[in-house]
C-alpha cells in the first residue's frame, strides 16, 4: 500500500478506519521531511494491511495543524481509534516509527 495524501476533507475518516494510523505532517521545502518520505514508503509498504500511512501537507492544511498543534515539522502523529496514541517530532531513525509501530500495534 503506498502512502495517503489526506486534508482536511478526509482527515477524520482516515484516522477512524479502525487501523493504526501514523500521519507525517510535512512540507515540500523541509529538507529533514524529505529525509523521512522514503521511510514512510517503506513503513507502509512493510506494514502492509496493519496499519495506514498518510501525509499532511502543513502549507495546504493549517487548520489540521492548527487542531493539532503542530509548530515543528516533520511530524508524525500515530492514532488508534481516532485518538492520538504517540507523537515523534523530527527526522528519527526508522527503528523509532517500527518501535512506535509495535508498541501501538
Amino acid at each position: 500500500m503506498s502512502v495517503l495524501n489526506v486534508t482536511e476533507k478526509d482527515f477524520d475518516e482516515v484516522i477512524n478506519s479502525g487501523k493504526l494510523v501514523l500521519v507525517d505532517f510535512w512540507a515540500v521545502w523541509c529538507r529533514p521531511c524529505q529525509m523521512m518520505s522514503p521511510v514512510m514508503e517503506e513503513l507502509a509498504n512493510e506494514y502492509d494491511g496493519k496499519i495506514v500511512v498518510a501525509k499532511v501537507d502543513a502549507d495546504k492544511q493549517e487548520a489540521l495543524c492548527t487542531r493539532f498543534g503542530i509548530t515543528n515539522i516533520p511530524n508524525m502523529k500515530f492514532f488508534k481509534n481516532g485518538l492520538e496514541v504517540a507523537n515523534i517530532v523530527g527526522a528519527v531513525p526508522k527503528s523509532t516509527l517500527e518501535a512506535a509501530i509495535e508498541k501501538n500495534l
